[in-house]
């Protein structure tokens, strides 16, 4: 029987799931992280290619073919539960390439279009409502709780933080744990 805290993580990979699910058919394929990506361009203003596009589009198929590997299917698809199990696995084995700060580097560098090394509120608010549809209007709380030293924007350091909490944290009251709107 999973705990508390094991739930916690499951839900937010579920919701990573669902946010990831472009066309809602209930399982997750390669064109759904793709088009998860190809927003990036539109939103940020950025050519596909751009190396911040690129680079988010490399460890992006890095991502699916990790998640393909622990997943341990035979087709190029995941139902939601092998979705949360492989994430889970892929999340913790760095062997090959550490996904969460991977992808947490790559995405950072698409959101911060002005290469300040912060994240602005209306960086953070196209990323939540653009990038992954996020309509919860109480997920721009997340913003203030990113933002650990106060200064109105999000570090690079804040934002990783948050990335790792988001897929490691059993706190559910930790500020990554609510990246994406409430858990």
């Amino acid at each position: 029987m999973a705990n508390v805290a094991d739930d916690l993580i499951s839900e937010k990979y579920g919701r990573a799931f669902d946010g990831l699910d472009a066309n809602g058919n209930g399982a997750l394929e390669w064109d759904d992280l793709q088009a998860l990506i190809d927003r990036f361009p539109s939103v940020y203003n950025l050519s596909k290619d751009d190396r911040r596009v690129r680079s988010l589009q490399a460890i992006y198929q890095m991502q699916w073919l990790e998640l393909l590997r622990h997943a341990g299917v035979e087709s190029d698809r995941l139902n939601r539960e092998q979705y949360i199990t492989a994430s889970r696995l892929t999340a913790i084995d760095t062997s090959r390439l550490n996904i969460v700060e991977g992808s947490a580097h790559a995405v950072f560098d698409c959101i911060d279009v002005d290469g300040d090394d912060e994240i602005s509120k209306d960086e953070y608010a196209r990323y939540l409502r653009d990038i992954w549809q996020v309509t919860d209007p109480d997920a721009m709380e997340s913003f203030t709780q990113l933002d650990t030293d106060g200064d109105g924007t999000i570090s690079r350091q804040e934002f990783i933080r948050a990335i790792r909490e988001y897929y490691h944290s059993n706190d559910s009251h930790a500020a990554g744990s609510k990246l994406l709107g409430h858990v």
